[in-house]
């Protein structure tokens, strides 16, 4: 599919034709999105494979630490983990690629001319890799649940809360990402803090209750952590409303400042 054949796939046929609606041109956006995304074979790997690859990484490294002194179990270790490594490669890396390369193909300055609003088209084209990332993330989530013989969260709440901000920040971050990133070629430089931060910093390689307690407070507040926090003592037990509704406070505010980001920083045309 040409990103002629993108673009025009949402706009009016004219003054006198049939007028669409923002839910049929977003649909138009994603069916688009998700065929392009099929023929992708690197995109493929990188949103399905990675995060399965990671996940049994983490499994192996987790068997290895003695989680029970900080109340956890390798279930409630490598599930959240598990779902963050989407949301980093599923979603993260993978929107700022797209966006980036709907820009420099002109792509974005077309649909601009059309019906579509600001909002529909960057929405539009980022349906595919959350609708795909949620999937993978219910899948990997039963699988844990049966291979490791997890029980019930015990807070559901704080699970399902942290994976819908979870989604909402890295798409986000992506957009805000992809307003600073001059081309395709160099979107692998620039995903590469916030990705090594994440694995490194937010708990998914080792909990942050194994930290010092000044780098835990400081850890605590990169983009990733609260979602984390949230999805593991919800499915733990071990965190508070108090610190849950800290954790959301933290992650709501990296969501306002990326959308603040995206709304003043974003270029639709190609950087130069």
């Amino acid at each position: 599919m040409s990103t002629t054949t993108l673009a025009q796939g949402t706009r009016a046929t004219g003054p006198a034709g049939p007028r669409t609606t923002p839910v049929s041109r977003m649909t138009a956006l994603a069916t688009a999105e998700l065929t392009l995304l099929g023929r992708n074979r690197s995109t493929l790997v990188m949103v399905l494979v990675m995060p399965i690859v990671l996940t049994f990484s983490s499994w192996s490294a987790a068997r290895g630490m003695d989680l029970d002194k900080i109340g956890l179990s390798i279930g409630t270790m490598v599930i959240p983990t598990s779902v963050a490594y989407v949301l980093i490669f599923g979603v993260y890396t993978t929107l700022v690629s797209t966006y980036v390369t709907r820009r420099e193909e002109l792509v974005l300055k077309r649909l601009r001319t059309g019906e579509p609003g600001d909002l529909e088209i960057l929405a539009g084209t980022s349906v595919a890799a959350l609708a795909t990332a949620l999937v993978q993330c219910v899948a990997l989530i039963v699988a844990g649940v049966l291979v490791l013989d997890v029980r019930m969260p015990s807070n559901v709440l704080f699970v399902v809360v942290g994976i819908v901000f979870g989604v909402a920040l890295a798409a986000l971050l992506a957009t805000a990402t992809a307003a600073f990133t001059k081309s395709v070629e160099s979107s692998q430089l620039t995903v590469a803090p916030v990705m090594l931060v994440s694995m490194f910093g937010s708990g998914l390689i080792f909990p942050l209750e194994a930290l010092p307690d000044t780098a835990t407070r400081i850890c605590e507040l990169l983009p990733l952590s609260p979602v984390v926090e949230l999805m593991r003592g919800g499915w733990s037990g071990n965190l508070t409303w108090s610190g849950g509704l800290g954790a959301m406070a933290v992650a709501a505010a990296w969501i306002v400042l990326s959308a603040y980001t995206v709304k003043k920083r974003f270029r639709w045309e190609p950087r130069r």
